[in-house]
């Protein structure tokens, strides 16, 4: 199930890197404001994560990791969700996430289910960790291997999809 596709690295220099991360800044604006209508949707299917991994995974860490650090900060101020106090977890969640998309991106030089899946194990494991330590709390910090299971497959297949079938140029 491997998959060659193209992948890039944009730079900061480049005006194609700030039109993609506005419109996945966006994506991870509307994408939420849907989830959210559903009792405990944020929690459960993780949606402001999807347009990171997503945009990370094809157009390199630069653009990944604006996207990972603006959408939750535009996203508090616009719909006052995430909460402040969960702000700094979704943070260093998001920074993995794209930073794990990026390397495994130009790494492989390929798109599959299994290195998704890693890149997903890996921010997932490693937020938690990170929330543990800041919470004290191992069960606060394991909320999301909890009650998530649907979101990272979410992350998982839809980002596949999307790539392989309509970002493949």
């Amino acid at each position: 199930m491997n998959t060659t596709i193209n992948l890039y690295s944009l730079s900061y220099r480049q005006t194609k890197t700030y039109i993609i991360v506005f419109l996945f800044i966006a994506g991870n604006i509307l994408f939420p404001m849907l989830f959210h209508a559903i009792p405990q949707g944020g929690k459960i299917f993780l949606p402001i994560y999807f347009f990171t991994l997503l945009g990370a995974y094809k157009y390199g860490l630069k653009p990944g990791l604006l996207i990972a650090v603006l959408s939750p900060i535009a996203n508090h101020f616009l719909t006052g969700m995430p909460p402040i106090a969960v702000l700094p977890d979704i943070l260093v969640k998001s920074c993995l996430l794209a930073s794990a998309a990026a390397f495994a991106a130009k790494h492989y030089q390929k798109l599959s289910i299994p290195i998704l899946a890693g890149v997903i194990l890996f921010y997932q494991l490693g937020g938690t960790l990170f929330e543990w330590l800041l919470s004290g709390s191992f069960y606060t910090a394991t909320q999301d291997l909890r009650l998530a299971l649907p979101g990272m497959l979410i992350q998982l297949f839809g980002v596949y999809l999307l790539i392989k079938y309509v970002l493949k140029k």
